[in-house]
C-alpha cells in the first residue's frame, strides 16, 4: 500500500518537475499577422521538445478550433478570416499526458487593402529643360500608405509615406528629351504582398529646341480670334438680314395675293373717262391700303387698261409719217 502511494507521488513529482523544466510552453505563429477580410492563413503550433509524441488544440477565444497530434513538426492549422472578431485572440495548448502548457496570445490586424492610385503630372516647359512633378494617391486603403514613382520599370523616388489621406509628391528636372518617357506609381500598405499601380502616363517628345506645349499656349488665342471673327460676321450679317426681311415685307400685294408696301404714299383715284364708251373687258379694280410715318390709313386703287383701236388722227401726219402704223388710246 505504501509502495503504491510512494509511486503515485514519485510519478507526480516527476510529471511536476517535467513540466516545469523539460515542457515548456508551445508557440503559436503565422506567416503575418496582417491581413484582409476573406483571407485564408495558416497557423502554426510548434514545441521545442521534438522527441515526444504532443496534442496540439488552437483556441480563438473559448473557442475550441480543432486538435491534431504530432512529434518534432508543428501543427498547422488553416483558417480563413471574414470578420473582424475573427482576428483574435488564438492560444495553442500543447499536452503530454496530463501536462499541458498554453501558448502566448496571438492576434491579426485586419486592413483594407488599397486601391490603383491615380497619377497626375504637371510640367514647366523651358527651353532646355522640364520641371515635372508627379502627384500619386490612393482613395482607399488602411493607412499609412507608402507610395513609390516609376520611370518606364526602374524606380526614380524612395518610398513615401502618408498617414493621411493625401497625394504623395516627388518632383524632377529632365533634360528635353527625343523619346517618350513613361510614368506611374505604385501604393502598398502594411498588407504583405499586395501592391496597386496607377496607370501610365505617357510625356510626348520634344525634338531640339521646340515646344510641345506652345499648342497648349496658343489654344486660347485662336479661341479668342475664332469668337471675334464670329461677332464680326453677326454684327455685319444682321442688318443686311434685316434689310433684306424689310424689303421682303414691304413689297405690294397683287389683289391681296402679294406683300403690301409700307411707305408713305399719295391717295391716288384716277377715273375712266367716259365710262360709257369704255367696254367693260375684264376690269378689276384692287384697292390696298398702307400707312404713313404718321400711322395714316391710306388708299391705293388700281385700275386695268383696256385698249382699242382708232383711226390716226390728222395732226399726227406729217412728211416723216409712213402709213400702216396703227394708234390706239389708253383710257382709266
Amino acid at each position: 500500500m505504501w509502495r503504491h502511494l510512494n509511486r503515485l507521488l514519485f510519478w507526480r513529482l516527476f510529471l511536476v518537475s517535467f513540466c516545469f523544466s523539460e515542457f515548456p510552453s508551445p508557440c503559436l505563429d503565422s506567416k503575418t499577422n496582417v491581413v484582409m477580410k476573406g483571407q485564408n492563413v495558416s497557423m502554426f503550433c510548434s514545441h521545442k521538445n521534438k522527441s515526444l509524441q504532443i496534442t496540439y488544440s488552437l483556441f480563438r477565444h473559448k473557442t475550441h478550433l480543432g486538435t491534431q497530434n504530432g512529434k518534432g513538426e508543428p501543427a498547422i492549422f488553416n483558417l480563413s478570416i471574414t470578420e473582424t472578431h475573427e482576428s483574435g485572440p488564438y492560444k495553442c495548448k500543447a499536452q503530454v499526458c496530463s501536462c499541458s502548457k498554453y501558448s502566448r496570445d496571438f492576434n491579426f490586424t485586419i486592413v483594407d487593402p488599397v486601391t490603383a492610385p491615380v497619377l497626375n503630372i504637371t510640367v514647366i516647359q523651358t527651353e532646355t529643360d522640364r520641371h515635372i512633378t508627379l502627384h500619386c494617391l490612393s482613395v482607399n486603403g488602411s493607412l499609412p500608405i507608402n507610395y513609390t514613382f516609376f520611370e518606364k520599370h526602374i524606380a526614380i523616388s524612395p518610398a513615401i509615406s502618408k498617414y493621411d489621406r493625401e497625394s504623395a509628391e516627388f518632383k524632377l528636372t529632365r533634360k528635353n528629351p527625343g523619346e517618350e518617357e513613361e510614368y506611374r506609381c505604385e501604393a502598398k500598405n502594411r498588407l504583405p504582398d499586395y501592391a496597386a499601380y496607377s496607370q501610365t502616363v505617357t510625356m510626348p517628345s520634344t525634338d531640339g529646341g521646340s515646344c510641345p506645349f506652345c499648342l497648349k499656349l496658343l489654344l486660347p488665342g485662336l479661341l479668342l480670334l475664332l469668337l471675334v471673327i464670329i461677332l464680326i460676321l453677326a454684327f455685319w450679317i444682321l442688318p443686311k438680314y434685316k434689310a433684306r426681311k424689310a424689303m421682303r415685307n414691304n413689297v405690294p400685294r397683287d389683289c391681296g395675293d402679294t406683300a403690301v408696301e409700307v411707305g408713305i404714299y399719295a391717295n391716288i383715284h384716277e377715273k375712266q373717262a367716259k365710262e360709257g364708251s369704255v367696254p367693260e373687258v375684264g376690269s378689276r379694280p384692287c384697292v390696298s391700303t398702307a400707312q404713313d410715318e404718321a400711322e395714316h390709313s391710306q388708299e391705293l386703287q388700281y385700275a386695268t387698261p383696256v385698249f382699242w383701236e382708232v383711226a390716226p388722227r390728222q395732226q399726227e401726219a406729217c412728211d416723216s409719217y409712213k402709213p400702216g402704223y396703227v394708234y390706239s388710246e389708253l383710257n382709266f
